[in-house]
């Protein structure tokens, strides 16, 4: 039996009370979150809006081609959110480019292989699978991938002294930097670490709920969810491992110096 309950525009507007009780808040003790607050959620209010308008017609005309640029649009966005969300970044496309080259080719490799062997639609491309699927796997890489390059810039731009000493005693690029690498890398595998070790204590993730509200069999959601927590996890340790490694590459050269001036 569905428990499907719809939602009316009401309902969303009493919701919307709590978050402006923390705007309120905000005022009161002069935070001055209050407009930041107010502003994202109209924006988010917008962006879905117009989401799920878009999707709506991908959705009916279930073209291939539709589906792709529907991607593009997405990583396209994702890339920008992980060049600004470094303090220190590389110059030119480089700030753009690495993060979302790292972010697009993880989550499109884990996403199609999913689609392809374990989920099996027909045909693999379905955008009422495979959009929702790749969102999952693209937000939660771009958070490991901008996490795992702001440490890494701001680390070497900190401890260049240190690299440089290295370099001298004739450690090789890689070496000196290693380091930095792997705290790097901590920082972009600690978000999914920790959504992992939470998941089915702490929270019930939104998939699992949505599907549960939807009427689907608690024990079938469990399984999508494991599914979901496995590419996404898979995706960010590929994104950060590329995204990482790519900028250490691109901060030294082949003479085995740090090339600071690359970075913004």
């Amino acid at each position: 039996m569905s428990t499907y309950i719809s939602l009316s525009y009401l309902d969303l507007v009493g919701a919307s009370v709590f978050l402006i009780l923390n705007a309120v808040c905000s005022f009161a003790l002069k935070l001055g979150l209050e407009r930041q607050l107010l502003f994202s959620a109209l924006r988010m209010i917008v962006q879905l809006l117009m989401v799920g308008l878009v999707l709506k017609a991908v959705f009916a005309a279930s073209s291939a081609l539709l589906t792709l640029l529907i991607a593009v649009i997405m990583i396209t966005f994702a890339g920008r959110e992980i060049r600004a969300r470094q303090e220190r970044r590389l110059t030119g496309i480089w700030g753009y480019g690495l993060g979302a080259t790292a972010m697009m080719f993880a989550g499109t490799i884990v996403t199609v292989c999913v689609l392809v062997l374990q989920i099996e639609p027909q045909p693999w491309w379905t955008p009422q699978i495979a959009l929702p699927l790749f969102g999952m796997v693209l937000g939660n890489t771009m958070t490991g991938v901008s996490l795992g390059l702001d440490t890494l810039h701001t680390t070497v731009y900190r401890e260049r002294a240190a690299i440089e000493a290295q370099l001298l005693l004739g450690r090789t690029r890689w070496e000196a930097i290693l380091p930095c690498a792997r705290r790097s890398l901590r920082s972009g595998f600690t978000p999914i670490i920790n959504a992992m070790a939470a998941t089915g204590v702490v929270s019930l993730p939104g998939m699992m709920t949505g599907q549960i509200l939807s009427g689907v069999d608690p024990q079938e959601a469990v399984k999508y969810q494991i599914l979901i927590m496995f590419m996404i996890a898979g995706a960010t340790g590929l994104g950060v491992l590329g995204a990482v490694f790519g900028s250490v590459w691109r901060l030294t050269d082949h003479r085995h110096r740090v090339r600071l001036d690359r970075m913004v």
